[in-house]
Parts: structure tokens; C-alpha cells; sequence
């Protein structure tokens, strides 16, 4: 959905510049000389650009000038141009100089169309000229300087080209002009103080200029401000106290900043006509002012993602009320000031995603809140109890996300009644029981999410009824009895479905066919039997298809083969059996798993197979041949080594299981084998288990279980059982060779979340428990990545536990971290303290690794020494040279965005892998930081 701020934006200059249009138009002018001239200027403009939609066929000599299509003159002098007015003529090409010469002409309004090319420096003749409108083309150069010789200037809107450098100061000599509109542009430098000076100005929008530098304080002499936009750039430094004393502000929008300091607790009161406060996604902290309630105009309030503590005030006065937006603070306080809102009558959206430190029972009182609620978003809070029965109530919902939460007991049944309901999000709570039947009467349901939750009992039926569904994920629950056809014969759904982890028997239903759209299907970890039904070869979107861990039987059907799209295949830990088809070596796989089955014969060489790194068949005991890697008897020897087969001898180790956590093909696992006889082998098995004993966290991968045994050879035998991720190590998506097709296809956003991750365990370990663990050995090859891309920090066999410490103190330990060379920070080369510093210094090589593929020992920037200089160079010159050569692809598609996330992605691992262990950042800031980056990438494409 658009920014509410950049509709009201575009809608307050257009009917600005229709006012003006108008007025400017009426005028008569004083003095007249030769028409000549605007013909011949008026045919220039023609004859430079392309007409796709035939805007400008009246413009021809068989009709006087003063009658063609967009062009008015005087009402005295007939013969003068005095308006230019073109929008959405489908007109491309640059403007023609010749416009300078039209020296009556008052307006010029060219907006939504493709003219390319400078802004002719010409126009500064016009002395006349009051409106351009230039908004919504392609213009690109410099602003020109000499616009500032129209003084009769009242209105600019150069928003949204291709115009670059900084904002001229000359501009600050328009003393008439009363709307500026310079957003979205490729600009630079900062706001310049001259702006001060346009004391007539009432509308001011930079958004998204990649400006910089502070808000000058010159800004709070414009008395008559009305609207004041500057979203999307890299301001820093506080907001001017002073222009919270600007009476006449309606909007202030300056989201998605670097700007510091707290908001004035008097704002409700000096500002009486705010009506849009959005200052989201900066650095601001402090109490959140009381006095907003006292704002009584407010429509849209907006503190996402800042520091500011709370307590949340009680607004129950703001009737106008539309939009409440408090996502990702530290707010400390109770939910329960949601009852404060049940008065605010025209309520629509309120979103408190993300404050871990917002807690209390979910009030009953939710149920009475605005008839006109259509997003109502409380994920990821300390939020328990039950979700109120009246929540039915709502019936304008269309989207309501409760996931992450302490929430627990029954759906109750009355959600039935949401049928305006579009998105449904109850993942990762405590919910109990069977799912509602009156889940089918949401039949606009688009998302339904209810994952990692303690359902149980049979599907109702009367999910079918829900044939708008596009994504369906019941994973990770404790569903049972046979899939319902009706479901899985959605054929609505287009991007996934996960009934994974679950207790489901029977037979996979061949209306599993249905689903011809499908991108992803999950239906591994039940207790699914029979055989794999060949209608799925009819599922042509078909991208990732697990099976894994059910008790299927028979052959790979050849249907199969239709499956051109697929991607990854997972039929492991089942009773498959008969010869792998060789069709599979020619679909355009990147992973294949068919381990622990029964698979017979020859194991093709061609595709996929070639690749080892992308193929799994352990367990398969009757394959033969494949490449040599595979290191798989010949099949010639297959028949005398069955015959041989009474003279092997089996030793089973035992595994000691806590809990009865392994149930038989329940849990995929990894077994972690440790080499004895390597020196310090066992105290890495000794400091692997004290760390992960009594660590819990999501993005930690989880020890299952531990064995000690001894082997068939009578040595000491330990291994580590994890929990298996399908996607392997992120090293192997960094530098496994591109040419196999089989990694190395991490898109922007995947390694931010990658990025995100990591950095939420490290916060985790070095602040979220009573002792501060440092890990010791962060890299690559350390990172697993599970079936969604989501990351897990594993191996801490260099792991050091450290009594409680302040974040920035350090604590001795007789034995160094050794590490892994290129990541050890360089203090630990020479002294024996471990900290957590050590860890940040690890984290940020790694993440300038993700982002420019280069590993630290790389041999490329041999001149600037490490990976840390080499980024700090191109940081100053040129950072897109350096990127990954797959991000270079994203990047010639979206080239503002992708490098404004470079930079800010790349300066946080220079920052974190600075020589001094002071002077690198702290994991709780970086997370804060990385989580701004992406939001601002993915709100550049919102607007």
C-alpha cells in the first residue's frame, strides 16, 4: 500500500499547480511583441520529442497556435502564450531550449510523462514565470542555478526524476516561491541553509534525495509552513526545536533517517494543527510525549523503529485517529493501553510489531476498538492470555498478525466472523485444540498462517470454502488423521503449502494436482504412507517439493519429469525404492536428497549428478557407480558383494537421548563426529556442550543430543547430533563454482536477513543470558541455513563462557581463542583476552564477506592488507566496484536503492572490524542498524 504521506504529497502539488495554473493563466499580460516567436518555439518542442499517444496532433500551422491542445494565451493579448499544460500526453524526448524564447509564458506543466535529458538552462529567460511542473519524467544533470532569475517563481515540483547533485543555494532567492518539490531524485550534499529564506514557503518535500548533514536550524524562520517532507535520506543530528513552534504545521514527515534526540514534551500543544506526525525509523529516544493527546487533529502517528521507552500515552481523545504505528522500540509498558483507543472512532491501523519489552494480558477491550479497524498488528511482544471472543467484532479487519507472541488456549470461534479478513497470522504462540470450522467462512483469506503452535485433531473441511487462499502454512503442530482432499485441492494456492512436522497419515490425496500454481510444497516430517501420486507432476510451478521423513514406498513416478521448474527435491528418510530416474539429471535441480530409502542400481553422471555437493543418497545401500566422489562400488561388483553380504558385521553405537527427542523419522538430524586424536579435540567437545546446555534461541542451531560410545576399533567415540539444515553452510552459497548452478544465487534481501540473523544470536549470546558467551570462531562454513534461508550460528567448539560482564568490559582467560584466520580480531594475536568485542570483530569481516564475496585471506587487495581496508578504500570512491557480481545484476535494475544499502550495509563492517576493540560497534546496535537498512529497502519500492 502507498505511503499515506506521498499521496498527500503529490495531491497537495497538483492542486497547488491547478490553482496557480489557473490564476498564472488569467493574467493579461502589459506588453506584446511578434506571435512569431512562440510558433516557432511551440514547433521545436514538438519536433524534439516522440507523440506514442497523439497529444500534439492539433499542433499543426492549419490552426492558430492559441487553439492546439495543452497551449493557452492571454485573454488580452491572444497572440502570447501564457500556460503550457501537458500531463500524461505520453511525451518523450528532451525539452527543446526553444522554450526560453516564449517570454510571456507563465506555466509549464509537463507532469507524468518520459522527457530525458538536462532542464534546458534557457527557462531561466522567462522572467514571467510563476508554476513548473515538472514532476514524474526522466529529467536528469543539475537543478539548474539560474532558475533563481525567475523571481515570479511560486511554484517547483521536480519530483521524482533523474536530477542529481546538490540543491542549488540560489533557490534561496525565490522569495515568492511557496512549494518546493525536489523528492526523488538522485541528489546530494545537504539541505541548504538558504531555504530559510523562502519565508512565503508553506509546502517543502526532499524526500528520498540521498541528502545528508543536519536540518538547518534556518528552517524554523518559515512561519508559514504547512508541510514539511524529508523522508528517505541521511539526515542526522537532532530535529530543530524550533519548528516544533511553527503553528501552522500539518505534516511533519522525516521517517527513515539517522536523526537523534527526543521529541519536545509541549508538541501536542505548540503544533494544534498537526495532522501527520511520522518520524519512524531514525534514532530518536526518550518518553513519548503525553501531550500528543491534546493534538487533536492527528490522523497518522508514526514512531517505528526508533529507542523511545514509553510508557505508550492513553490518546483516547484523538478522534481523528487513523494510522498508530510503534513498531521496533524498547517500550516498556502494558498492553493494556490498547483500551485508551476503543474512543479513537476512526481508527484503522495499528501496528506495535516488535517490542519485546510490551507485555500483559491481551484486554478483552480489543474487541471494542474503531467498526473501521482494518490492520491490527501486535507480533512479537511479551503479550499472553487468550484472544477475546469478541473479537469478531472487528468486521473491517483484513489483516491481523498476533504471531510471536505468549497467546494461548482455544481460536475462539467467533473469528469466524472477520469475512472482510485477507491475512491471518497466529504463528508461533501457544494455541491449543482444534481449529475452528468457522475458519471457512473467511473466504477472502489470502495468507493464513499458523504455524509452531500446539494444534491437534483433524483439518476441518470446511477450509476448502477459503478459494482465495495463496499461501497456507499449518507446519509444526500436532495435526493428525488423514489430509482432507478439499485442502490440498486448493488450486488457489500459489505460493506455498506447509503441513510439515505434523502427525497426518494415509495417503498423499491425488488432488494434491490441484495446486497447478503452486511454488513450494511441504508436506515432509508426517506419517504420509503409500505411494508418491503422479498427479503432482501436473503442479508445472512446482519450485521446492519435500517429502522427506513419511513412510512412502515404490518408485519415482516418471510423470515426475513434467516438473520442469523445479528447483529442490527432498524424498529422504522414506521406503523409496526401484532405480534413480535418469530424467532427474536433466531438470534444472540445484539440490536433491534421496538418502536413507532404498534405491537400487546406477547412480546417473550426468547434470545435477555431477555436482556432489548438491546430491544426498546416504543410505541407499544397493547404488552403485556415479561419479567417483561418491566413492560407490562399481556396479559390476554389486552381485558379488551380496553374496559376500553375510560376512559384514553390524555395530550399532548407542545414543543417549534426553527426553525421547528422536522420534523415529520425526527429526532430520546432523551428527557432528569429533576426530580424538586431534589435540584438543575433547575440551572442544567439553566447551561446545557447556555453551548450547542452557541456550535457547532461534537463530542458534540446536543441540539435540550428545553420544559417547566407543567405536568398532574400541577407541573413545563422541559425536554432537544437531538439528539438520537443509541448505547447508553459508560459505557454500558464497563460493561453491557458479558454472554448477547449484548456490551462489543470494539475492539482496537474502543477505541482509542472513545478516540480521547472525547478528540476533551474537546479541543473544553476549547479552541475553545471566553469563555472556563468546563464540570464538564466526565464519561462513560456521552459518547453516535451514529450508526458508533463515540462518543458525552453529560450532562453538571455541565457545568461552565469562562471568556477567558490562557490554563494553573485557574478561582475561588463561587459554586464547584461537580462531580461524582473517576473522580473529587482532588482540587476541596478542594477549589471551577474550571478549566480545572478539566476536564483533569477527561478525563485521563477515559481513563485508557476504556482501563482496571476497574471503579475508583473499589474495585481490594484497595492497590495502585486509578485507577492512580494501572496503574502507571503495567506500570513498566507488563501493559498487567491489560488491558481489550478483548484486552487480540487482543493481543495474534498482541503482539507487541497492547502493545506498551497500554503503550503509558495508560501513556497519567496517565500523564493527575496526583494530581497537573501543572503537567497533556493540551487537544490540548493530542489529538495530541492519533492521533499519532493510526496512529502508524495502520501503524505497513503496513509495
Amino acid at each position: 500500500m502507498a505511503n499515506p504521506i506521498c499521496i498527500l504529497s503529490l495531491f497537495i502539488f497538483s492542486c497547488l499547480a491547478l490553482f496557480i495554473f489557473s490564476c498564472l493563466a488569467l493574467f493579461t499580460p502589459t506588453a506584446c511583441s511578434s506571435n512569431e516567436t512562440d510558433l516557432i518555439s511551440l514547433l521545436s518542442f514538438k519536433n524534439t520529442v516522440h507523440d506514442l499517444e497523439g497529444t500534439l496532433n492539433s499542433w499543426n500551422e492549419t490552426v492558430h497556435f492559441c487553439s492546439w491542445t495543452g497551449v493557452r494565451c492571454g485573454r488580452k493579448h491572444r497572440d502570447r502564450v501564457v500556460a503550457i499544460s501537458l500531463s500524461s500526453g505520453g511525451l518523450v524526448g528532451p525539452l527543446s531550449p526553444h522554450i526560453g524564447n516564449m517570454s510571456f509564458l507563465r506555466s509549464i506543466i509537463l507532469r507524468n510523462n518520459s522527457f530525458y535529458g538536462e532542464i534546458p538552462q534557457e527557462i531561466s529567460r522567462l522572467r514571467r514565470l510563476g508554476l513548473i511542473e515538472f514532476s514524474n519524467n526522466s529529467f536528469s544533470g543539475a537543478i539548474p542555478r539560474n532558475l533563481s532569475q525567475c523571481p515570479n517563481l511560486v511554484y517547483l515540483n521536480l519530483i521524482d526524476n533523474l536530477l542529481s547533485g546538490p540543491i542549488p543555494v540560489e533557490i534561496g532567492s525565490l522569495y515568492k516561491l511557496q512549494a518546493l518539490g525536489l523528492g526523488d531524485n538522485d541528489l546530494s550534499g545537504p539541505i541548504p541553509p538558504s531555504l530559510g529564506n523562502l519565508t512565503s514557503l508553506f509546502l517543502l518535500s526532499l524526500r528520498f534525495c540521498r541528502l545528508i548533514g543536519e536540518i538547518p536550524e534556518s528552517l524554523t524562520q518559515l512561519h508559514s509552513l504547512t508541510y514539511l517532507i524529508l523522508s528517505l535520506n541521511n539526515l542526522t543530528g537532532t530535529i530543530p526545536s524550533g519548528l516544533f513552534n511553527i503553528s501552522t504545521l500539518n505534516t511533519i514527515e522525516v521517517s527513515y533517517n539517522q536523526l537523534q534526540g527526543s521529541i519536545p514534551y509541549t508538541i501536542g500543544i505548540t503544533l494544534p494543527n498537526l495532522k501527520f506526525f511520522q518520524v519512524g525509523f531514525n534514532k530518536l529516544s526518550g518518553a513519548i510525549p503525553t501531550s500528543l493527546s491534546n493534538a487533536s487533529s492527528l490522523e497518522q502517528l508514526q514512531l517505528t523503529d526508533n529507542v523511545f521507552t514509553g510508557p505508550i500515552p492513553w490518546l483516547g481523545r484523538l478522534s481523528h485517529l487513523r494510522g498508530l504505528y510503534i513498531a521496533y522500540n524498547p517500550i516498556k509498558d502494558d498492553i493494556n493501553f490498547i483500551s485508551s483507543l476503543t474512543n479513537c472512532t476512526n481508527l484503522q491501523k495499528l501496528n506495535i510489531y516488535e517490542n519485546p519489552l510490551l507485555g500483559g494480558s491481551l484486554p478483552w477491550s480489543i474487541a471494542n476498538l474503531s467498526i473501521h479497524l482494518v490492520d491490527l498488528v501486535t507480533s512479537r511482544t511479551q503479550v499472553y492470555g487468550k484472544i477475546p471472543s469478541g473479537i469478531g467484532n472487528l468486521l473491517g479487519l483484513t489483516r491481523l498478525e498476533l504471531f510471536d507472541n505468549n497467546l494461548e488456549g482455544p481460536i475462539p470461534f467467533d473469528i469466524g466472523k472477520l469475512s472482510s479478513l485477507q491475512e491471518l497470522n497466529l504463528g508461533a504462540n501457544r494455541f491449543w485444540n482444534m481449529l475452528p470450522s468457522s475458519l471457512g467462512n473467511m473466504t477472502l483469506l489470502n495468507y493464513l498462517y499458523l504455524q509452531e503452535n500446539n494444534f491437534s485433531g483433524n483439518l476441518p473441511q470446511s477450509l476448502s470454502n477459503c478459494t482465495n487462499l495463496l499461501d497456507l502454512d499449518l507446519s509444526r503442530n500436532n495435526f493428525s488423521g488423514l489430509i482432507p482432499p478439499e485442502v490440498v485441492g486448493l488450486s488457489s494456492i500459489s505460493i506455498s503449502l506447509n503441513l510439515s512436522f505434523n502427525a497426518f497419515t494415509g495417503t498423499i490425496p491425488i488432488e494434491i494436482g490441484s495446486l497447478t500454481n503452486v511454488e513450494n510444497l511441504d508436506l515432509s516430517n508426517n506419517r504420509l504412507s503409500a505411494l508418491i501420486p503422479s498427479s503432482l507432476s501436473n503442479c508445472l510451478s512446482l519450485q521446492r517439493l519435500s517429502l522427506e521423513g513419511n513412510l512412502l514406498q515404490g518408485e519415482i513416478p516418471s510423470d515426475l519429469s513434467d516438473l520442469r521448474g523445479l528447483v529442490e527435491l527432498d524424498l529422504s528418510r522414506n521406503n523409496l525404492s526401484g532405480p534413480i530416474p535418469s530424467f532427474l539429471a536433466e531438470l534444472r535441480l540445484q539440490k536433491l536428497n534421496l538418502s536413507y530409502n532404498r534405491f537400487q542400481g546406477e547412480v546417473p553422471r550426468t547434470g545435477l549428478f555431477r555436482n556432489m555437493t548438491a546430491i544426498s543418497l546416504d543410505g541407499n545401500k544397493e547404488l552403485c557407480g556415479g561419479i567417483p566422489e561418491l566413492n560407490l562400488p562399481p556396479c559390476s561388483l554389486i552381485t558379488s558383494s551380496k553374496k559376500n553380504s553375510s560376512s559384514l558385521r553390524k555395530v550399532w553405537i548407542p545414543v543417549v537421548v534426553s527426553g525421547g527427542i528422536l522420534e523415529d523419522g520425526q527429526t532430520p538430524i546432523a551428527v557432528k563426529v569429533l576426530n580424538l586424536v586431534i589435540k584438543g579435540a575433547f575440551k572442544s567437545f567439553i566447551a561446545e556442550c557447556n555453551a548450547l546446555r542452557d541456550i535457547r534461541h532461534r537463530n542458534l542451531l540446536k543441540l539435540l543430543s550428545v553420544c559417547e560410545s566407543i567405536d568398532f576399533q574400541g577407541n573413545d567415540f563422541k559425536s554432537l547430533i544437531y538439528e539438520f539444515k537443509a541448505n547447508g553452510s553459508l560459505d557454500k552459497w558464497l563460493y561453491d563454482d557458479a558454472e554448477q548452478d547449484g548456490f551462489r544465487h543470494l539475492s539482496v534481501i537474502q543477505r541482509l536477513d542472513i545478516a540480521i540473523d547472525v547478528a540476533h544470536a551474537l546479541e543473544y549470546l553476549h547479552f541475553g543470558t545471566d553469563s555472556t558467551i563468546v563464540h570464538g570462531d564466526l565464519k561462513p562454513s560456521n552459518i547453516l541455513l535451514d529450508h526458508n534461508m533463515i540462518a543458525y550460528v552453529g560450532d562453538f567448539g571455541l565457545a568461552k563462557i565469562v562471568s556477567s560482564m558490562a557490554p563494553a568490559q573485557e574478561s582475561s582467560s588463561s587459554i586464547g581463542i584461537r580462531g580461524t584466520v582473517g576473522y580473529v580480531a587482532p588482540e587476541y594475536g596478542t594477549s589471551n583476552l577474550v571478549s566480545t568485542q572478539g566476536d564483533v570483530y569477527s561478525y563485521g569481516i563477515l559481513l563485508l564477506e557476504i556482501f563482496t564475496n571476497r574471503r579475508p585471506t583473499d589474495d585481490s587487495f594484497k595492497e590495502y592488507v585486509s578485507l577492512h581496508s580494501f572496503v574502507c578504500t571503495a567506500l570513498s570512491d566507488d563501493v559498487m566496484k567491489i560488491i558481489d557480481p550478483l548484486i552487480q545484476e540487482e543493481h543495474d535494475k534498482n541503482f539507487n536503492k541497492i547502493k545506498d544499502c551497500m554503503v550503509s550495509v558495508l560501513s556497519i563492517g567496517v565500523a564493527c572490524s575496526k583494530d581497537l576493540p573501543r572503537d567497533r560497534m556493540s551487537m544490540t546496535n548493530v542489529v538495530h542498524e541492519l533492521h533499519k537498512i532493510k526496512n529502508r529497502y524495502l520501503a524505497a519500492d513503496r513509495c
